[in-house]
Parts: structure tokens; C-alpha cells; sequence
């Protein structure tokens, strides 16, 4: 089955809402407006159930076809995200942001515009069985958005079996669709830390520790995790990212502060690289005789894909897309908190074509409305094939 032709007709207007929602970007939980507009949306496609203010500000519409067989498949779950980033955007597009600092540079005005898209297909068609549960959700970008509306009940208020998720790929031919089973990207733990040593006069530094000194040994140190003590058929990534100390140039600082981030695909070398970041920090700190302080905090899981999910979502882009068109991709090391979706339902997250742009959290970046056609093609024939009336 190629592009539908309906979304095909379709396409201007889901565009024009994707440029809407793009000039007026919003962060985190903040997404008032966006969630106004999707809500609005809703209601006029003629949705069954619309509710809104889910995990806060999150947006759930329900659409109900035919009466399902008894022990068929009922109700799937269909998740979009609001939110956008705190970037300044450089595009020089006729519909660039129109707030300084903020802008859709990862495509969630676009996964937002095609899922209202196949909202409005499936509401005027209703050729499946069961319900289709649309999710907007806010705060993808660190702030749990998922997790917050699954605590307020997302899976069980509306009887949700399966769950899919979408993401555009910068690098992805515009009309391909990658996915894979089982990991597909990583969990992200954050690490801050705190090293007191003693300060002094930079031209005395036998009468200090040196907290800068202490920093950069243990930055150093810290990169033996991955390569000396994780299986190198493994992935695990530690990277320090920011380093703060001192404020004159002849001043040995007395603290420092190093903040970081750590990806894994497995629990147990999460686990793993979580103790080794301990116990090397504390190496340090006696070697140097500097107090080392380590606040480790976990963050969004790994998103797994389920097989059986995954080989539907394979078929399904085989049907729009072509055989060739369908990539079976590698981990990415990035983190996307739809792994609680998936940790709460079994379902597949599959990235979507977006040509030669720049990347994803770019200032440069940008939607690319091509792919629209095939994004909403894909959530539309993933209802009617695993709703088949």
C-alpha cells in the first residue's frame, strides 16, 4: 500500500497546523497553547472522548470504531509529543519561531500535526474495530511527560493493550522508516559532582589540593568505565559535560563541579557503570586527598521494542514505503521517555525518514514536511491492520 490518498489531500492543512504549532514553541509542561490547538483539533474531527489536562497538560482523544470480535485486539494507543526546546532558532523560515529562545528543533510540531492528521482520517473513515487512543504528551525533553500521564492513568482509564511511537531521523531518507527489535535506544542517568579540596594561591600550589587538578584526573579516570571495565561488545557512553570552577586566574579554586550524563542498553551495565563511577570517584578523592561527593540520578529507561509489535510496525512501513525503505537500524545512544509507554504496554517506536537536515536539537533544524504523507500513512494503516474490522 503506498501513501493513502486521502493524507495525500490532506497534507496542506496538516502542514499549515505543523507551521502553526512551530511558530509558537513551548517547553516542557508549558503547552498550554499546543494542547488548546490539538484539543480544539479533537473535537472538531468529531471524537468520541476527548480529555485533556492528563500528566498535567497532556491531550488524550478517543476514537471507536465497530465492535470488536470477542478476544480480538480492542484498543491500541497512538503518542505524539508537544513539547519543544530551549534553543534559539536559525532557519530564516517564513514560519520560524516566534518566541526568542525556544524552538521545535527535534520535530514534535511535526509528530503533533501528523498524528492530528490520522485523527482526522480515522475519525471520518472508522474502518476498524475497537478504539484508537491518540496521545499528545508534553515534556519529552527531560521532564517525564510520559511517565506523568501514565501515572494519571493514561494505560488503564482507557484500556489501552499496545502503544506506538514515532520519531523523525535526520540522515533517514524522506519515505524510509528504520526500526529494530528489542533495545532501540538508551536509558540516561545524570551524575553531578562536587569535589572540595583546599584553595589557595596559585603560586603556592604545594599549600592546596587542587580541585581543578582533581577534576581533571577524575574526568580522565571516568573514561576507563567504558573502555576497561563495560564488555566491549557492550554500549555504555560517560561523558562530563560541564566543568566549573574558579574565577581568577590566580586563585587555585577550593571546589569544583563537574555534571555529566550516562547512557547504557542494558540494566545490568547500568548497574554496572553507576558502581564504577562510585568507586573511581572515591579512588580519586583518597589518591588526592580532595572530598569527592557524587549525586547519581536515573532517568528514562531504556526504550525496548517488542518483537511481536516490531514485526507488525516492520510490515506496516513495508506496506507505505517498499521493502528497501524499511532500515533495520542499530541502538542509538539518545534517550526517549516513551520507554515508559513501553514498560507499561507492549508496542514498537519506529523512526520516520526526514532527509538531509540537520540534526535533531539543531538550530538549523526543521520538520520536513514531505514526510508527512508517510508518517500519517503509517499510524493510519497501523490502526486498520491491527484493528481489522
Amino acid at each position: 500500500m503506498p501513501v493513502i490518498n486521502r493524507v495525500a489531500d490532506l497534507q496542506p492543512e496538516i502542514m499549515a497546523w505543523r507551521h502553526d504549532i512551530h511558530q509558537h514553541p513551548e517547553l516542557m509542561y508549558d503547552v498550554d497553547r499546543t494542547a488548546a490547538f490539538v484539543a480544539d483539533r479533537l473535537r472538531e474531527f468529531g471524537c468520541d472522548e476527548v480529555v485533556t489536562g492528563l500528566g498535567r497538560t497532556g491531550v488524550v482523544g478517543v476514537i471507536r470504531g465497530r465492535k470488536p470480535a470477542s478476544g480480538e485486539l480492542k484498543v491500541i494507543g497512538l503518542r505524539a509529543d508537544m513539547d519543544a526546546l530551549p534553543i534559539e532558532e536559525a532557519t530564516d523560515l517564513p514560519y520560524a519561531s516566534k518566541v526568542p529562545g525556544k524552538m521545535h528543533a527535534c520535530g514534535h510540531d511535526g509528530h503533533t500535526a501528523m498524528l492530528l492528521g490520522a485523527a482526522r482520517y480515522l475519525a471520518e473513515t472508522r474502518n476498524f474495530a475497537g478504539d484508537v487512543v491518540v496521545i499528545f504528551q508534553p515534556a519529552e525533553e527531560g521532564g517525564a511527560g510520559a511517565a506523568a500521564m501514565i501515572k494519571d492513568g493514561l494505560m488503564d482509564r482507557f484500556g489501552i493493550e499496545q502503544v506506538y511511537g514515532m520519531h523523525n531521523g535526520p540522515g533517514i531518507p524522506v519515505g524510509a522508516f528504520a526500526i529494530s527489535p528489542g533495545p532501540i535506544m538508551a536509558s540516561t542517568d545524570s551524575v553531578d559532582i562536587r569535589i572540595e579540596g583546599v584553595g589557595g594561591h596559585a603560586a603556592r600550589p604545594h599549600m592546596c589540593i587542587d580541585s581543578v587538578l582533581v577534576g581533571a584526573q577524575l574526568i580522565t579516570a571516568l573514561q576507563s568505565i567504558v573502555s576497561r571495565t563495560v564488555d566491549p561488545l557492550e554500549a555504555a557512553v560517560v561523558s562530563i559535560c560541564e566543568f566549573h570552577a574558579g574565577n581568577a586566574r590566580n586563585v587555585i579554586p577550593q571546589i569544583a563541579e563537574l555534571k555529566g550524563t550516562v547512557r547504557t542498553l542494558k540494566a545490568d551495565v547500568r548497574d554496572l557503570v553507576e558502581k564504577r563511577i562510585h568507586e573511581v570517584a572515591a579512588g580519586v578523592a583518597q589518591s588526592t586527598g580532595a572530598k569527592i561527593t557524587v549525586e547519581y540520578e536515573r532517568g528514562y529507561p531504556v526504550v525496548v521494542n517488542h518483537a511481536d509489535q516490531t514485526e507488525v510496525a516492520q510490515r506496516i512501513a513495508r506496506d507505505i514505503a517498499g521493502e528497501s525503505n524499511v532500515i533495520s537500524m542499530p541502538p542509538l545512544m539518545g534517550a526517549e521517555d516513551f520507554a515508559y509507554m513501553l514498560e507499561a504496554r507492549p508496542g514498537a517506536f519506529i523512526f520516520l525518514g526526514n532527509g538531509d537536515s540537520a540534526g535533531l536539537h539543531h538550530p538549523a533544524y526543521n520538520f520536513n514536511d514531505d514526510a508527512i504523507v508517510y508518517g500519517t500513512s503509517y499510524w493510519i494503516k497501523l490502526v486498520e491492520t491491527q484493528l481489522a474490522a
